[in-house]
């Protein structure tokens, strides 16, 4: 039975073995750098499906080569409308040699990042004494909001009375003559 793990990168998965060739989504690594990809599944003579089993999982590749996909041509068109659209693309991928897909004995050790010598300081600054944790003050609590008045009520408007529009459009108009 060959061994086998499935692994993900770039939101897909992908089954490979040792000496397989693959192409993914484009990675940042530089060409003949080794890449660690991260197992979702292993088959040796048991199936690995826990995660803290998969840890101890270790699938590397190298960075063959970039390269870009074949060219998708898209075309959209709704007949009698006189819409049509052209575009396409071509997906920017990354060939991947697998050169080696085994289940450790234990987990591997986390990576320890080294500082340059240069960004350390010159002078070393006297260690300050830190409060305990248990004396920490609770932070100051806002006032409570003060209770809003009601705004007040602007004058309304004088109200014109009809009445008076009236009085004085008939003021306006002459008598009517009475014939007797």
């Amino acid at each position: 039975m060959n061994t086998y793990a499935v692994i993900e990168t770039g939101g897909k998965q992908y089954r490979v073995e040792k000496g397989t060739s693959l192409l993914v989504d484009r990675l940042s690594a530089k060409e003949g750098e080794k890449v660690v990809l991260r197992a979702v599944m292993f088959r040796d003579k048991e199936v690995v499906l826990g995660a803290k089993d998969l840890e101890k999982v270790k699938v590397e590749a190298t960075v063959a080569e970039h390269l870009r996909g074949e060219k998708i041509k898209v075309f959209k068109y709704k007949p009698k409308k006189g819409y049509r659209r052209r575009a396409g693309h071509r997906s920017e991928l990354t060939k991947l040699e697998v050169t080696e897909v085994k289940l450790l004995s234990r987990k591997p050790a986390a990576a320890k990042e080294e500082k340059p010598a240069a960004a350390k300081p010159a002078a070393k600054k006297p260690a300050v004494a830190k409060k305990p944790a248990a004396a920490k003050k609770a932070p100051a609590k806002k006032p409570a909001a003060k209770a809003k008045k009601p705004a007040a009520k602007k004058p309304a408007a004088k109200a014109k009375k009809p009445a008076a529009k009236a009085k004085k459009a008939a003021a306006k108009k002459p008598a009517a003559k009475k014939d007797d």
